[in-house]
């Protein structure tokens, strides 16, 4: 499938550090190619917004004109009662300041650093952190280019999607849509599962709704799984290759059971993430190992730490995708070089 296609299919990509979504599709896709990506980007095809559970997601443009007024009831909850924002704003009037802060974005794009002092001005005694908060949590906002374009740079600068786009948003806040592109991608899932994925509320209510047009299973442990009639369903046995995933992936994200990709039990693996910079590597279609790029003046390297002893083939396939990754993430590299970073303990 084309680039717009899987993003599409993955119902938006997890985007909080601008690389990853191209890692993640050069995982997903044949020939995919970092131009396929930028050029969608900066032809306002698919733009980076706050969305599923307030953070950055990659998304078509039309995804992100529809899908925005669905999410928007839960950005608004996270913003009153998950952060300090909502109460250090109590007494002020909503409306008033997020008309300001549209007029302030649409007239050119602004880092929060430049949102500021403007909205402290009409403001003087409140927060401007929490005053800057609300306009990223309750108005529908798009960081523009060159910010998340393979290669280049710059802090995250924002306008509405309105004015990015020039479309107006969509009018059905319906999630039952949502959902059932939700369990097409990633599904069987439970309803918490769901509720993990999007930050939504009343899902169950949805999947009651739902319920004539969906398969239903249970699982181990006797929960409730749902998924769309066609949705595949692989042999146990089938053979899943090495694949890399950036820091932050939907397939690690979008369930609130991880031991279909962590394995059950093992407190090492439900941190698979090791920091900022390490990415996880799937074995066997479990997190097995985490993975680091280190660049020099001349010189990249990828670093694979194993969390457990590898087989000979396991080891030479995991070794061969990830020079295949490393030749994609470090094209420019006079010499790269992959090898691997035994645990200690």
């Amino acid at each position: 499938m084309s680039t717009a296609e899987a993003i599409e299919w993955l119902v938006g990509m997890q985007a909080q550090i601008p690389a990853d979504p191209y890692v993640a599709l050069w995982s997903r896709l044949e020939d995919f190619g970092s131009d396929d990506l930028a050029r969608l980007i900066t032809d306002r095809k698919a733009v980076r917004t706050s969305l599923f559970r307030a953070t950055i997601h990659l998304v078509t443009a039309r995804d992100a004109l529809s899908l925005w007024p669905t999410v928007q009831p839960a950005l608004a909850r996270l913003f009153q009662t998950a952060s300090p924002f909502g109460r250090q704003l109590t007494g002020v009037n909503l409306e008033r300041l997020l008309a300001l802060g549209r007029s302030l974005v649409e007239e050119r794009p602004l880092t929060s650093a430049e949102l500021r002092p403007l909205l402290r001005k009409r403001w003087p005694k409140r927060d401007e952190e929490s005053l800057a908060a609300a306009i990223g949590y309750l108005l529908p906002l798009v960081q523009v280019p060159p910010r998340g374009v393979w290669g280049a740079s710059g802090q995250p600068r924002r306008t509405t999607l309105e004015a990015w786009l020039g479309h107006p948003l969509g009018e059905s806040r319906s999630p039952d849509a949502l959902i059932l592109r939700y369990l097409a991608a990633f599904g069987p899932a439970t309803v918490s599962d769901a509720r993990t994925w999007s930050g939504l509320s009343g899902l169950a209510e949805v999947f009651g709704r739902l319920r004539p047009r969906l398969r239903s299973f249970r699982d181990e442990n006797g929960r409730e799984l749902f998924d769309v009639p066609a949705g595949p369903l692989p042999d146990p046995e089938t053979p899943a290759p090495p694949r890399f995933l950036p820091v932050y992936d939907n397939l690690v994200l979008s369930h609130a059971d991880r031991t279909r990709i962590v394995r059950a039990g093992d407190r090492k693996r439900t941190g698979y993430m090791e920091g900022m910079n390490s990415g996880s590597v799937l074995i066997d279609g479990f997190v097995g190992a985490t993975w680091t790029v280190r660049r020099g003046p001349s010189v990249a390297t990828l670093r694979i730490k194993p969390l457990d002893r590898l087989s000979k083939r396991e080891r030479a396939a995991v070794e061969d995708e990830g020079a295949r990754l490393l030749t994609f993430v470090a094209a420019q590299a006079k010499s790269r070089d992959v090898g691997f970073v035994e645990s200690r303990g």
